[in-house]
């Protein structure tokens, strides 16, 4: 299985090494540019870098990978743009940009939410493959077919993470219609969530949002939910990750998978844990987000999961409010942190 790794700016070179050591493994690396609307974080606005430090050591960051063959995918996934969404200005500040990495890097795709981003690309950069976001919750082949004329390749909604079936639909109809199939395998969000689209538009605006005298701290629907009553039993029956242990069983179904590690804490151990298949340690800590925290001292031993676990949530009739399976393996698999072992293995770091 080949993977698309996120970019993340940071201090030190670990990441840039690892994704060149495995990089006959990785299909993409993804990265947002500049200021630009995304759907994480700025990479710009840093802890430890000024703005124009951040972009110098995001550049040539990038120039080394290049240099060693990796191909990447450009982010334009804002959830929303403003007053910019269909501004002329904004779209030559698109290009521009585009034109820039292109010459500097190369540009292999890039991934939108806007489709008129996606028309944008499709008239302008012909040699540029253009994927429809995860953001753009796309789960049926009428979603494909609507959009069919702008975009190449599709991000599977996430909550079809687990559904066989579907996957095998969609990937026929990408097969019949010349088009390529991506999924996302270590996402921390819950399945369906309420105010999913209100957060990604919070996170597209964040720069706006962070000068303001802002009356509320919105940190997700899901850490307060989760850490309320009896509610954390429900995180892997609510969730949609896929565990490094079964990545094989998606084999043939997606050109590649997508790695979350854009502001994953550890995006190494990330990268480890699915190139090699295996990971020793509570299984939230690949996620993104992690919710770790809500059942701490707790943490739920990715080892201990049943051998049949993904076979079995991927072929069930997603009956979830009358089925107890996944809340009985989150019971079989908590483990305490004082009376319990976390395993230790220097692959993960």
């Amino acid at each position: 299985m080949k993977f698309n790794v996120g970019y993340q700016l940071t201090e030190d070179d670990r990441l840039i090494d690892k994704i060149i050591a495995c990089r006959d493994s990785i299909y993409e690396v993804y990265f947002s540019f500049g200021d630009f609307p995304n759907g994480r974080n700025n990479q710009l606005r840093s802890e430890i870098f000024t703005p124009y430090e951040a972009q110098e050591k995001q550049l040539a960051d990038l120039c080394r990978l290049s240099e060693n063959g990796l191909k990447f995918n450009l982010l334009f996934n804002g959830n929303c743009y403003g007053k910019d969404s269909l501004s002329r200005a904004f779209f030559n500040k698109i290009g521009d940009a585009t034109d820039f990495l292109d010459r500097k890097i190369g540009i292999s795709s890039v991934t939108v939410t806007s489709p008129v981003i996606a028309k944008f690309f499709k008239a302008n950069f012909e040699d540029i493959e253009v994927r429809a976001s995860v953001n753009m919750e796309i789960g049926t082949v009428e979603g494909m077919e609507y959009i069919a004329d702008v975009f190449d390749s599709y991000y599977m909604k996430r909550e079809y993470n687990r559904d066989f079936a579907r996957i095998k639909q969609l990937k026929a109809w990408c097969d019949a219609n010349g088009k390529k199939l991506f999924g996302l395998c270590n996402s921390g969000c819950l399945n369906n969530c309420s105010v999913h689209n209100f957060h990604d538009n919070l996170v597209a605006h964040e720069n706006d949002i962070s000068v303001m005298d802002n009356a509320y701290d919105f940190k997700g629907k899901c850490w307060e939910y989760l850490s309320k009553d009896d509610n954390a039993k429900y995180i892997i029956r609510n969730t949609n990750f896929i565990r490094p242990e079964d990545i094989h069983l998606y084999e043939g179904y997606f050109e590649a998978l997508k790695l979350a590690t854009r502001i994953n804490v550890a995006p190494v151990k990330v990268i480890n844990a699915y190139m090699s298949g295996k990971f020793f340690g509570g299984i939230n800590e690949l996620l993104e987000p992690n919710h770790s925290t809500v059942i701490a001292p707790d943490f739920l031993d990715n080892g201990k999961f049943p051998e049949d676990f993904a076979k079995t949530v991927g072929s069930c009739n997603k009956d979830c409010q009358n089925c107890s399976y996944c809340v009985d393996v989150y019971n079989k698999i908590l483990t305490n942190i004082n009376g319990g072992y976390i395993y230790a293995d220097k692959q993960n770091d």
